[in-house]
């Protein structure tokens, strides 16, 4: 064994510590083995491969003791240039990053431990590298589990967002931690004894000297071009050989590659897809929660053991259907039940088409399921650059932020609602809304960026707008995402905007809901000119809203899931809850939205890291141009006679042709300054 150390985490488990794998480079990986603790045995290995600091995980943590206890070993490898991993990291999902991961296969299969099955398993990042290391074929790769991931960097992923860049996530959290978790040290004493002497200071120094913050390269890549294709597993689904059990969740940021990655792989597959937000199915808000890892092993199981657990006699799709409730942002549990389906698309799946439609009385709009006869008509709205504040937060990461009443937001945007249904209305897959658009911007005959979102609504009798999933498009990405074309002002465009994947049941009695507006704040950044924008309907340009519906009951008995055992509770109960607040500054208009959430975690006896992340956004509806989000995050690690800590800033700034960027980074040991650097850059807006 390479380990530095080997640890009895609990009956029957033990760590080992600080495993060095080679690439073919000669770099090497730093990776921690969750282990049976039995002699002269062989097992499957499960790897997880990300760049989130291995030793910095808590003892105990159930996804890692809960695959050793049924015979797995799971091998949590740091990616180059991150945690204990020599090496330098100037990007996501780069070619090495996923050579490397190929490497770490082959050589975790031909150790003596290993039967020499290998699987990857991770969320999120994990999810993302899973897929794309597949994409190379290692030869002992068995299977990968996904979960919580994109197959589509530009379309579905923390950065961009039809066309239009996204706002509070990367500088509030995932772009900015990063910059300060690159530049914490290796712990010392599992980077001593190593091949060649203690490597602390030198993988350190290493990475403080040369790895780069990521987010300046998402900022100059404002188009879909080949930047984002690298990665993106969509372009590429046939390169994948081995099977994939997928996990996603519909209040998750990525709601939509499980579906479509499901109908595009050649290979055996499974999905399963629940309410949850970025969490695991066992932990999730909202729930129900399951015991995933059940499934998870069930699969290992047959893939990796031969044993014939019936995972793949069950339906191969399965997903909780969302029901209507009172639209309560600190839900614990979401409304509905579990549905199956023998494949994808669904049996019996149908489009069902409502046309947008003037008002009987009053300002609001009909939608009516029957294409009119009548003259055309023009619905007008002023773009407010606030539009969103109910909405929710894109979940990429952070646990909370489900949507509340949508009322407000539509107070302030343009509607359209059916009369009460006369029946249920079963949807499952992506909504669509067709719609004729134009824009005119206000003070200036100039061309123009403008977005149009389209937000679908359960309406229930009291009134109360339950957000069921939302779609955006940059007007100017109208054509293409690679190359955009300004607005002509008062130039009727036509769009179509595809709805976030869901599954939902109207109610009988409820009425369904589209909301057209063109922002939403702060998950996206405004785009900079005031305008009044209109949207045409009728028989010669029939705006409309596209349902994908499917019959009542599945074509499939959904499986029983074990319910989880984990307690959760409300984020507003806990000892320190986060912060959401909306500000609007009464004089000027100002309206910012301020954002924070702060954790500690004790690693073991002698080491507690506390973590802090916060975010300012802030828009001014007159001057939507200037508009701006400063983040800031801490991560201190606390040991016997050390406090090191590295903070990153990052503030962007926007004119109407640039986004200004700042970036600071600071390390403390002990409170003296060990480290800083500050990148400045200023890049031209494509069209946001």
């Amino acid at each position: 064994m390479l380990g530095t150390s080997t640890i009895a985490l609990a009956e029957g488990v033990k760590l080992v510590k600080n495993v060095m794998i080679p690439m073919r480079d000669g770099v090497r990986l730093a990776a921690d083995l969750y282990m049976p603790d039995e002699e002269a045995a062989r097992f499957p290995v499960v790897m997880e491969y990300i760049p989130y600091r291995k030793d910095e995980v808590a003892p105990f943590s159930r996804f890692y003791e809960y695959l050793a206890r049924h015979s797995y070993i799971l091998a949590r490898v740091d990616i180059r240039g991150t945690g204990g991993s020599e090496g330098i990291n100037v990007d996501e999902y780069v070619l090495q990053e996923q050579l490397d991961g190929y490497d770490a296969i082959e050589w975790l299969a031909q150790q003596p431990w290993c039967d020499g099955h290998v699987n990857m398993m991770g969320f999120s990042y994990g999810g993302f590298s899973s897929l794309q290391v597949a994409t190379h074929n290692p030869p002992h790769l068995t299977t990968i589990i996904p979960a919580y991931f994109t197959d589509d960097r530009y379309t579905d992923d923390c950065h961009y967002r039809g066309g239009l860049l996204r706002m509070y996530y990367d500088v509030g959290y995932y772009g900015n931690f990063m910059v300060a978790y690159n530049a914490l040290p290796p712990y010392p004493e599992w980077c001593t004894g190593q091949a060649g002497g203690g490597d602390w200071a030198r993988i350190w120094e290493q990475h403080l000297a040369h790895n780069e913050p990521y987010i300046l390269k998402w900022l100059s890549h404002q188009t879909n071009d080949a930047y984002w294709r690298h990665g993106s597993v969509r372009d590429i689904p046939e390169r994948i050989k081995c099977p994939v059990f997928m996990i996603g969740g519909w209040q998750d940021g990525y709601p939509n590659p499980p579906l479509r990655l499901y109908e595009s792989l050649q290979v055996p597959r499974k999905l399963l897809m629940g309410p949850w937000n970025h969490r695991m199915p066992d932990s999730a808000i909202p729930g129900p929660r399951i015991d995933y890892l059940h499934e998870v092993v069930r699969w290992l199981d047959y893939w990796c053991k031969g044993i014939e657990t019936g995972i793949m006699a069950e339906p191969p799709v399965t997903v909780y259907m969302q029901h209507a409730e009172p639209p309560v942002v600190d839900r614990l549990d979401s409304a509905g039940a579990w549905r199956s389906e023998v494949d994808w698309p669904p049996p019996g799946a149908a489009a069902k088409t409502f046309y947008l439609a003037g008002a009987d009385r009053g300002s609001a709009g009909n939608l009516l399921g029957e294409k009119l006869e009548a003259a055309d008509g023009t619905d007008y709205y002023a773009y407010d650059p606030t539009v969103g504040v109910t909405g929710g937060l894109w979940s990429g990461g952070i646990m909370f932020g489900l949507a509340g009443d949508q009322r407000p937001d539509e107070a302030r945007s343009l509607i359209y609602t059916t009369p009460p249904l006369a029946e249920d209305v079963h949807i499952l897959g992506w909504p669509r809304a067709h719609l004729y658009v134009a824009s005119k911007p206000v003070g200036t005959p100039e061309a123009l960026v403008m977005g149009f979102a389209a937000s679908l609504a359960d309406v229930a009798p009291d009134g109360a707008s339950h957000l069921v999933a939302k779609g955006m498009l940059n007007g100017t990405r109208r054509a293409s995402l690679v190359q955009p074309e300004p607005m002509e002002p008062g130039e009727i465009y036509e769009l179509d905007i595809q709805i976030d994947a869901t599954a939902w049941v109207f109610p009988k009695g409820h009425r369904i809901r589209l909301s057209i507006a063109s922002a939403d704040w702060p998950n996206v950044w405004p785009t900079p000119q005031p305008a009044i924008n209109s949207v045409a309907r009728g028989a010669q340009r029939p705006s409309c809203l596209v349902l994908p519906t499917v019959p009542a009951v599945g074509s499939a008995t959904p499986p029983a899931f074990r319910p989880s055992a984990l307690a959760v509770s409300r984020h507003s109960d806990a000892a320190h809850p986060p912060t959401w607040q909306v500000v609007q500054d009464v004089l000027t208009g100002r309206t910012s939205v301020k954002i924070a959430l702060e954790s500690d975690a004790r690693v073991n006896a002698t080491t507690v890291v506390h973590r802090s992340f916060s975010v300012d956004c802030q828009v001014d509806p007159a001057d939507p141009a200037r508009a701006s989000a400063y983040g800031r995050h801490v991560s201190r690690i606390e040991r016997p006679n050390e406090v090191t800590q590295a903070r990153s800033d990052v503030l962007i700034q926007s004119t109407a042709s640039h986004f200004h960027i700042t970036i600071e980074l600071a390390v403390h040991v002990n409170a003296v300054l060990h480290f800083s650097r500050r990148w400045v850059e200023s890049l031209p807006r494509s069209l946001l």
